[in-house]
């Protein structure tokens, strides 16, 4: 985002909850006070970090689901964004789409990334979002319509990109955090597929960028967590680009890309 707003494209973010049943994740946060007002300063942080990727951001007005733990798992909470019946969901997407009429469309995948209900959620209003944005039948009280011509998932985090984080770390006699990490592969389901990255960008110099954004959500984030146990410069060197992979596409383009608007350029220019 960091990127492609310093190229001059317009870039929006929509958020679809408050993070009303989110946790503070930072102890130096944890204050009653903080606990207090949470969604308010989940609103702020927001303010802050979309300030310093200079993109623009909404809300959308849908409740915070929580993410549920425990054997068997509890109910989700009633008036939750993931109980949202899908139609109802996409509406207010479907409104910022046509408003802002953007060629690219970024979400999770299937799995949410990992699986929090939000973020499962999210990927299918997006996708429901994509197509019924073009729809003349549908939402016809949402704007005039509009289609977006890719929609992408994140592959952010990747074994590939991992391992080649490690590997330059004990290189340069460093200790690496993902050790742990890349022990629990050998336990987990060897069928889970991960997502084809279709797409490598390019953003090893906005990486700054995107840790002053990601420090600015200061409930969530830790600044001695592991977020930020490898330095930039080995991620510069090891894993220099922003992944994702290509869910739907109506523009020719050739794979692997390195541009998520490679196709699009030229359609549009023409």
């Amino acid at each position: 985002m960091a990127r492609y707003a310093r190229e001059g494209a317009e870039v929006l973010v929509c958020t679809l909850t408050g993070g009303e049943r989110g946790d503070i994740l930072n102890k130096a946060m944890d204050r009653p006070e903080i606990r207090a007002s949470l969604p308010a300063v989940r609103r702020a942080e927001m303010a802050r970090a979309r300030e310093i990727l200079g993109v623009q951001q909404q809300f959308l007005g849908f409740i915070d689901s929580g993410l549920p733990e425990g054997d068997p798992l509890p109910p989700l909470p009633e008036g939750c964004f993931a109980l949202e019946p899908l139609h109802n969901a996409v509406r207010p997407l479907v409104k910022a789409i046509r408003e802002f009429r953007p060629h690219v469309i970024l979400t999770y995948d299937e799995r949410g990334g990992y699986p929090h209900p939000d973020h499962v959620k999210t990927h299918e209003v997006c996708v429901a979002a994509f197509e019924a944005a073009a729809d003349p039948g549908s939402d016809s009280d949402r704007g005039e319509p509009w289609q977006p011509l890719k929609l992408y998932y994140f592959a952010s985090f990747h074994r590939a990109r991992f391992i080649a984080l490690h590997h330059e770390m004990e290189r340069r006699g460093l200790e690496s955090p993902y050790a742990e990490r890349m022990a629990s592969w050998d336990d987990e389901d060897p069928r889970r597929a991960e997502l084809e990255i279709t797409t490598r960008v390019p953003c090893g110099d906005f990486f700054e960028i995107r840790d002053r954004a990601l420090l600015a959500h200061a409930t969530q984030i830790d600044p001695d967590s592991s977020w930020f146990a490898c330095p930039v410069d080995v991620q510069r060197a090891a894993w220099p680009t922003e992944d994702f992979h290509l869910a739907r596409s109506l523009v020719n383009t050739e794979m692997p890309e390195d541009d998520l608007f490679a196709g699009i350029r030229e359609k549009v220019s023409l």
